[in-house]
C-alpha cells in the first residue's frame, strides 16, 4: 500500500499534536509531584529545623563557633560570614534536605516526568495509523527516521523517535542515559534559583547585618538555610546574642525565619518549574523541541479534541503511568 505525501504530512502534524499534548499532560504530572516535594521540604523545616534553631542550646554553639571564626578569620569578616553560612547549610541539608530526599527530590521528579512524556507520546501515537489508514510497519519506519535525541560532543548519542517509545527499559538506551546525564551535570545547575535579585538582595543585606553584629560583639548569630540538590546557600537574617537570649521574643523571630523561608521555597518552585533547560521538566523540553525540529511540518494550531485532557488519554492516565 502507498501512502500519500499529503498523509503523511497529516501524520507529521498529528505527531506534533501529540507530543504537544504529551508536554502539556507532563507538565500537570510534575507540577504535583514538585508540589508533593515542596510540602515535605516544608513539613520537615517545620518539625526540625526552626525548633533547632530556636533552641539555646543551638544559639549558644552557634555563638561559640562565630567566636572560633573570628579568632582564625585575622579580622576578615566575610570570611566569618562564609563559614557560619557553611555550618547552617550543612546543618538544612542533614535536617531537612537528605530525610526529604529518601521519599523524593526534583532530580528524581525530572527522571519520573520524563518517562511519563515519553509512555504517555507512546500511547497517542499509536492511534495515528489507525485513524489513517497508514500499515504498522510503514508507520514505524516513519518513527524509525525522526531523531528525538541527537547529542553533540563528548556524548555523540542519538536515538530515533522510534527507540524511544518502543524501548522497555528506557534507562537502558544509551542516547537517553546520555541525556540524563547531560541535564543533571548541566553547570548552571548550581545557580538555578540563587542568583534572583530578590534573593540575593536578601543575601547582602543578611551579610551587611552580620558584620556590624560582629564589630559590635565577640558573638553572633544568624539564620541560614540551603535549598534546592545543587546547594545554593541562602541567608535569611542576623540577630545580635542579646536578642538570642530573649526567650520571650521567640515566636517572633520564628514567625520572621518561616516568612523567609517560605518566600525562598516558593522562589525555588517556581524555578524548577519554569527552567526548560534544567528544571523538572527539561527533557520533556528537549524531546518536545527536537521533534519539532525535525519534522518537516509545524503545527501552528494542533487540533487538540483528539488528544484532549477530558479524552481517555487525558489526567485520568497519569495514575496508571509507569
Amino acid at each position: 500500500m502507498t501512502v500519500s505525501p499529503s498523509t503523511w504530512r497529516q501524520v507529521d502534524r498529528e505527531i506534533i499534536a501529540a507530543s504537544q499534548n504529551a508536554t502539556e499532560q507532563a507538565s500537570h504530572f510534575a507540577r504535583d509531584a514538585l508540589q508533593e516535594w515542596l510540602d515535605l521540604v516544608r513539613q520537615r523545616t517545620e518539625s526540625d529545623f526552626i525548633p533547632w534553631f530556636s533552641r539555646y542550646r543551638t544559639r549558644k554553639w552557634m555563638s561559640i563557633k562565630v567566636s572560633w571564626y573570628q579568632m582564625g578569620a585575622d579580622e576578615d569578616k566575610e570570611e566569618v560570614v562564609d563559614r557560619l553560612a557553611l555550618y547552617l547549610q550543612q546543618q538544612y541539608r542533614k535536617r531537612v534536605l537528605v530525610p526529604v530526599a529518601r521519599q523524593t527530590d526534583p532530580v528524581r521528579i525530572r527522571e519520573r516526568t520524563t518517562r511519563f512524556y515519553v509512555w504517555l507520546l507512546g500511547e497517542l501515537l499509536a492511534k495515528i495509523p489507525l485513524r489513517h489508514g497508514v500499515p504498522p510497519e510503514q508507520f514505524e519506519r516513519r518513527l524509525a527516521g525522526i531523531p528525538a535525541i541527537t547529542l553533540a560532543p563528548p556524548a555523540n548519542q542519538d536515538a530515533s523517535l522510534q527507540q524511544l517509545i518502543r524501548t522497555e527499559r528506557l534507562d537502558r538506551l544509551p542516547a537517553y542515559r546520555a541525556l540524563s546525564i547531560h541535564i543533571r551535570e548541566a553547570p548552571a545547575m548550581d545557580v538555578l534559583w540563587s542568583d534572583d535579585a530578590g534573593i540575593t538582595s536578601v543575601a547582602r543585606q543578611t551579610s551587611r547585618q552580620l558584620t556590624t553584629e560582629l564589630a559590635t560583639s565577640s558573638v553572633a548569630g544568624a539564620v541560614g538555610a540551603v535549598l534546592g540538590p545543587a546547594g545554593a546557600v541562602l541567608s535569611l537574617g542576623v540577630m545580635g546574642v542579646t536578642e538570642l537570649m530573649r526567650e520571650h521574643e521567640r515566636p517572633e523571630r520564628e514567625a520572621r525565619l518561616r516568612k523567609s523561608l517560605n518566600a525562598a521555597f516558593n522562589q525555588e518552585w517556581r524555578e524548577w518549574m519554569r527552567s526548560r533547560d534544567h528544571g523538572v521538566m527539561a527533557g520533556v523540553h528537549y524531546l518536545d523541541d527536537s521533534l519539532e525540529r525535525q519534522l518537516p511540518q509545524r503545527v501552528e494550531s494542533p487540533a487538540r479534541p483528539a488528544y484532549s485532557a477530558q479524552s481517555s488519554l487525558g489526567h485520568g492516565l497519569i495514575e496508571n503511568a509507569p
